[in-house]
């Protein structure tokens, strides 16, 4: 991960830091635009100057389980913005926002394909949480409705093109040949992209790549 993105993030951060108030920082971007890798530089680099002061909240928690999915005909867009349970996550970010008790999230599994509930605790004592995912700057509901509940918002601006060539290679990596890779990123990872690009408001600060 190249720092400047991270001293950015962390800089900005320090500027609006209330120690009465906890900091709900929004990072989105694409599938497979780095979202989990630089939410994961900046909270460990925010966690090395203040043991404990930085934590995770990852949007793809909230993935509607595969059963509903199966049963409404979801299955295959699995991802898209319809297939996740937006009223959950809502209501679990305006509980972060309490930071009055402990705060348990779920974390999708990717290597079981699906959310483990509880399975991350953020501590009454963690000042930053870091949101993660694909729709959280989106202005069209149900999407809309978290724009409020952040206090900053950094969006990752990433060609098509490499967005495309890592997409394929995340699906190689869980064991599809390459034909099925590619039809499974330009099937629905890359019409997801094109949705997180065009309907993306709000950000505080655009970071790109082309790399």
């Amino acid at each position: 991960m190249n720092p400047a993105p991270v001293s950015t993030i962390v800089a900005a951060l320090d500027s609006i830091r209330d120690p009465d108030r906890r900091l709900i920082v929004a990072i989105a971007g694409a599938p497979g635009s780095g979202k989990s890798t630089l939410s994961e530089a900046t909270r460990d680099a925010l966690n090395a100057r203040e043991k404990g002061v930085a934590e995770i909240l990852p949007m793809d928690g909230y993935h509607l389980d595969n059963a509903i999915l199966d049963a409404r005909g979801w299955r295959s867009r699995k991802g898209a913005p319809h297939t996740f349970d937006v009223a959950a996550f809502a209501r679990d970010l305006a509980r972060a926002r309490a930071a009055d008790e402990p705060m348990f999230a779920p974390v999708f599994d990717r290597g079981l394909d699906l959310s483990r509930g509880s399975a991350r605790e953020i501590a009454p004592a963690c000042r930053v949480v870091i949101v993660e995912g694909n729709y959280l700057l989106i202005d069209e509901a149900p999407w809309n409705r978290l724009a409020d509940l952040f206090d900053y918002r950094v969006f990752l601006s990433v060609p098509e093109t490499v967005l495309e060539t890592r997409l394929v290679q995340r699906w190689r990596d869980h064991g599809f040949s390459s034909d099925k890779a590619r039809a499974k990123a330009l099937g629905n990872d890359i019409p997801n992209a094109r949705y997180v690009v065009s309907h993306s408001v709000g950000a505080d600060l655009v970071i790109g790549t082309d790399a």
